[in-house]
C-alpha cells in the first residue's frame, strides 16, 4: 500500500512541532504501524525542533512510501546542512548534540535516516523502527546539486527547435521528475536488497542529471511564465550526443511507470496525457539529433499556464 497523502504545512512556533507528532502518529495508526508509534514520535519532534531553530520557512511533514516501509520527511526552506551526529561521541557531547542541531535521537531511532538537498531547500528524512536501539545508524546525504559551470561550445554542437511547448505540462513534468528522482533514490538508499530495481533507475537518472539541467529549456520557460504566455518556443544548444541520450529518459520513465503500478516505487505513475507529453517533447530531441525538421504540439493536452515553477 503506497502513501501518497499530502504534506502537512507547519507553523513557525512550538505548535509545529506538537501538530507534527499528532499528525505522524495518528499516520502510523492508520495504516496499522502502531508498533512504529514510539520511535517515529520522538524523531519527527527532534526533526521539526531542528528546523523551527535552524532553517527556513517554508516548513512542512509527511509520509511517504509503503505500509512495510513508511518514510517521515521534514522538509525547511535552507539548504543548509545540519551537525550530523558521529557514533563515537561521548555521553556530555551526545547532550549537547541532542539540544537544538543534533540528531543522534533520529539515528538510534531509524532504520535509515539522512538528508536530501534540493534546489530550493532540503528535506531530513528517516524510516522508523519499532524500537530505539543504543547503535546509531548512520545518516547519508545526498541531492547536493553541483555547482554550474558555463559549457564550452561544442564542436558537434547541435541547435534543436521545439515549438508550441504547452507550460502546464512542461510544469508538470518538472515536478514529476523531481519526485521520481528523489523517491528512487532515498528508495536504493534504505532499501536496496528489496528494490534493486530502484538502484538502477537511481544510477540511469544520476547519469543523465547534468543532460536534462542543461539541455531542456528551463529558463525560456521561466520567462514564459513570468510573461503569462500559455505555450513558449524552446530552442537549445547542444552537444550532438546530449540529444541523443536524452532519448534513453523516454525508455527510463516507462520502465519507473511499470515500476509505480506495482506499488514498489513511491511515486504515481503518469497520466496518458502525461505520458503523450512527455514522449513528444523528448522525442524531439532524438529526432532533430537525426536531422528530421521540428514538429510543433498539436496534442490534447491544454491549460492555462501556472504561475511558479517550484
Amino acid at each position: 500500500m503506497p502513501l501518497n497523502r499530502p504534506a502537512l504545512s507547519l507553523g513557525s512556533g512550538p505548535r509545529g512541532v506538537q501538530d507534527a507528532r499528532r499528525w505522524v502518529v495518528s499516520t502510523c495508526h492508520d495504516i496499522g504501524r502502531s508498533d512504529l508509534v514510539e520511535c517515529a514520535e520522538l524523531a519527527v519532534s527532534e526533526l521539526v525542533t531542528n528546523a523551527l531553530l535552524h532553517a527556513e520557512a517554508p516548513l512542512s511533514v509527511r509520509v511517504r512510501g509503503t505500509r512495510e516501509h513508511p518514510r517521515v520527511e521534514v522538509r525547511d526552506g535552507s539548504r543548509e546542512l545540519p551537525l550530523m551526529p558521529t557514533a563515537g561521541a561521548h555521553d556530555e557531547d551526545e547532550l549537547l548534540l541532542t539540544f537544538g542541531r543534533g540528531l543522534s535521537i533520529v539515528a538510534r531511532c531509524s532504520a535509515a535516516w539522512g538528508v536530501e538537498v534540493e534546489e530550493d531547500g532540503k528535506i531530513l528524512w528517516f524510516v522508523p523502527r519499532a524500537h530505539s536501539g543504543d547503535e546509531m545508524v548512520e545518516g547519508v546525504v545526498t541531492g547536493l546539486v553541483a555547482p554550474v559551470t558555463a559549457r564550452q561550445p561544442s564542436p558537434d554542437e547541435l541547435r534543436i527547435e521545439i515549438r508550441g511547448v504547452p507550460l502546464r505540462p512542461f510544469v508538470e513534468f518538472q515536478h514529476h521528475y523531481r519526485e521520481l528522482r528523489r523517491e528512487v533514490r532515498l528508495l536504493a538508499l534504505a532499501h536496496e536488497h528489496e528494490y534493486p530495481l530502484a538502484k538502477d533507475l537511481s544510477d540511469l537518472f544520476g547519469s543523465l542529471e547534468r543532460d536534462l539541467r542543461e539541455g531542456i529549456g528551463a529558463e525560456q520557460i521561466d520567462t514564459a511564465l513570468e510573461s503569462g504566455a500559455a505555450t513558449a518556443d524552446l530552442r537549445v544548444a547542444m552537444p550532438r550526443q546530449t540529444a541523443a541520450t536524452i532519448g534513453r529518459f523516454i525508455e527510463l520513465l516507462d520502465l519507473a511507470d511499470a515500476f509505480c503500478r506495482e506499488e514498489r516505487l513511491l511515486s504515481l505513475a503518469r497520466t496518458p496525457q502525461q505520458q503523450q507529453f512527455q514522449r513528444w517533447f523528448l522525442s524531439e530531441f532524438v529526432r532533430q539529433e537525426g536531422g528530421a525538421p521540428p514538429t510543433p504540439w498539436d496534442g490534447a493536452v491544454s491549460g492555462r499556464a501556472p504561475s511558479t515553477v517550484s
